[in-house]
């Protein structure tokens, strides 16, 4: 709760603070002020009303004001920072006789100019970050184990994390990430959340064409923020007939080969005898001991009651930023922000940067991913 005030305090700080410098600048007057005050106040309520219009709008509607409000979000998330540092170097260089002794009063950047240079940044690297998104890069990961049976020469993992289906992840992104899928040829496809951005009201047509990538050993696939944010019976439902099998708290044993076990964002409560203490340490202990267990888990955070009843945890959830600068808050909001992490007890953490995009359809110094893991035995 701490984290999501401080979030929402930096936002609603960022509105205040470009408020003031359209008006200082453009000095319109207090008419101008009004309207400016009243746009701004209604562009940072969009990721808000972009998800209501899009429960009860029409598709392209909806849609069109998804990409107006999401590209106005990751525009200012890269003209804020980049105008505070204008301004920065503004009051450095026309505080030079008291800084440094010497005036460097031409060096300074005009009035307008503090507007126009960071909106030429903002715009450049939006642009650059729209093309970025939509590059998915196929990362491979090789993991040695001693946990596999005699006689298994590796077993071939896929992961998707954080696709978000939705009004702006569509049809394009998906056919990448199924060229790709079936390129790899995975032995197991899992999905560690996010697989939806929210309602499946647009989208449900989707499910048959992801159920169409088959899996030997099987599709497995745990619910993000975003499938609860959806409600939780209809986002299960897209899920399971798009062919995974939804691991909610619950673990499976795959031809006596590896365990998989997974946890969902906001986990259900069990009925009746009162809460577990730990539900994720019960479900683990249960599995089949002496194989590789695979443990999927949308928030990246490690749990540790469950030290020894894990091989690999697969996560996601962080985008890993997704937009620079916002990547750099990262490591003040999760401990863990991207890729492969050896976990003490001799156990690991790989947490993907995401297969989508959420919200804005920018990324920008954080390229998406689709995750392929071999499990290998040791002596490989």
């Amino acid at each position: 709760m701490a984290i999501f005030f401080s979030l929402a305090l930096i936002y609603g700080l960022t509105y205040t603070y470009i408020f003031f410098k359209l008006s200082a600048t453009l000095g319109f007057g207090l008419p101008s002020d009004i309207l400016l005050g009243l746009f701004l106040f209604l562009m940072s309520l969009s990721p808000v009303l972009i998800h209501v219009y899009s429960l009860r709008g029409p598709e392209k509607a909806s849609r069109l004001f998804a990409y107006a409000g999401y590209m106005w979000l990751s525009f200012i998330i890269i003209f804020a920072p980049a105008a505070m540092i204008v301004d920065v170097y503004n009051v450095i260089v026309l505080n030079g006789d008291y800084l440094f002794g010497k005036e460097f009063h031409p060096a300074a950047v005009s009035r307008y100019g503090t507007i126009v240079i960071p909106f030429v940044i903002a715009l450049a690297l939006n642009a650059y970050g729209y093309f970025e998104a939509k590059r998915l890069r196929v990362e491979t990961l090789t993991v040695k184990t001693p946990r596999l049976p005699a006689g298994t020469d590796k077993i071939r993992i896929a992961q998707i994390s954080d696709l978000h289906l939705g009004i702006i992840v569509r049809d394009e992104m998906l056919d990448r990430v199924i060229h790709e899928l079936e390129l790899q040829r995975p032995d197991i496809i899992v999905s560690t959340g996010d697989l939806l951005d929210g309602p499946v009201r647009h989208i449900g047509r989707l499910a048959k064409k992801l159920e169409k990538v088959r899996a030997p050993m099987g599709k497995f696939a745990v619910m993000g923020n975003h499938e609860f944010y959806g409600g939780r019976k209809d986002t299960a439902g897209f899920i399971e007939e798009a062919g995974f099998t939804v691991l909610s708290g619950r673990g499976v044993t795959i031809e006596g080969k590896i365990n998989i076990a997974g946890v969902d964002y906001f986990p259900e409560e069990k009925k009746g005898g009162g809460r577990d203490e730990d539900p994720e340490q019960e479900m683990l202990s249960a599995l089949p001991a002496g194989i590789f267990t695979l443990l999927l888990k949308h928030k990246s955070a490690v749990n540790k009651n469950s030290r020894g009843l894990f091989d690999l945890q697969l996560s996601g959830h962080t985008h890993d930023g997704q937009i620079f600068p916002v990547s750099l808050i990262m490591p003040f909001v999760f401990r863990y922000r991207s890729g492969y992490t050896k976990l003490p007890w001799g156990a690991a953490l790989y947490l993907s940067r995401g297969t989508g995009t959420g919200g804005p359809p920018i990324r920008f110094l954080s390229p998406p991913e689709l995750t392929i893991i071999e499990v290998v035995p040791s002596g490989q």
